[in-house]
C-alpha cells in the first residue's frame, strides 16, 4: 500500500474507530503522515545525471547559492511532455532568467542517454538542462513517484518548484500527479 493510500486506510480507521480503541493504536494512526516534500524543505542530496552515466550533477550543490527552477515530468519523448511541458520552459527560458533565475533544469526518470536526445530533439541548449534520474532517486527523496505501467512502472509525477539557495521557496505538484495545468512554464510562481 502506498502512503496515499495508508493515509485513506489511516483516516478511515479513525472515523470508523470506537472510545474503545487503545489510546496507544489512536495515536499511532494519527500520526501517520504523508512525506510529500513541501515549501520551506532543502532540496535533496541527490546525484542526476546529464548525458552519460558518468556525468553526475549533484542537485543541492546545483542548487546551492543560486535561483532555480525544477520541473519534472513523467517520460521523455512522451506526448505531453514534448509538446507542451518542456517546451513552455524553453520559449519562457530568456524570460525567466531575466527574473533571476539562473538554471532551469527537468528531469525524468530516464536514462541520461535517452534524455542528451531529447535535450538535442527539443533544441534545449542554452536554455533548459536536462537530467536523468535513472533509479527514481530523487523522485523517491522528494516522494513524488507514481506508477504508470505502460511507462514502465515508477516515474517522477509532474511538478514544478522554485528552489533559492538550496531551499524550495515554491512547490506546484500536479494534483493527478500526470496532468498539465500547475507545473507549467506560464504557472511557475517566482
Amino acid at each position: 500500500m502506498n502512503k496515499i493510500g495508508l493515509f485513506t486506510f489511516t483516516s478511515k480507521l479513525l472515523k470508523n474507530s470506537s472510545s474503545n480503541t487503545s489510546p496507544v493504536v489512536q495515536r499511532l494512526l494519527q500520526t501517520s503522515t504523508i512525506n510529500m516534500v513541501k515549501v520551506g524543505d532543502n532540496v535533496p542530496n541527490v546525484d542526476l545525471f546529464e548525458d552519460l552515466p558518468t556525468n553526475k550533477v549533484n542537485l543541492a550543490d546545483l542548487a546551492k547559492g543560486k535561483k532555480i527552477i525544477v520541473f519534472a515530468v513523467p517520460g521523455a519523448f512522451t506526448p505531453g511532455c514534448s509538446k507542451t511541458h518542456l517546451p513552455g520552459y524553453v520559449s519562457k527560458a530568456d524570460e525567466l532568467k531575466k527574473q533571476g533565475i539562473a538554471e532551469i533544469v527537468c528531469v525524468s526518470v530516464n536514462d541520461p542517454f535517452v534524455m542528451g536526445a531529447w535535450a538535442k530533439d527539443q533544441g534545449t541548449t542554452g536554455k533548459v538542462k536536462l537530467l536523468a534520474d535513472p533509479s527514481a532517486a530523487l523522485a523517491k527523496a522528494l516522494d513524488l513517484t507514481v506508477d504508470i505501467a505502460p511507462l514502465g512502472g515508477i516515474r517522477s509525477k509532474r511538478y514544478s518548484m522554485v528552489v533559492e539557495d538550496g531551499k524550495i521557496t515554491s512547490l506546484q505538484v500536479e494534483p493527478d500527479g500526470t496532468g498539465l495545468s500547475c507545473s507549467l512554464a506560464d504557472k511557475i510562481k517566482l
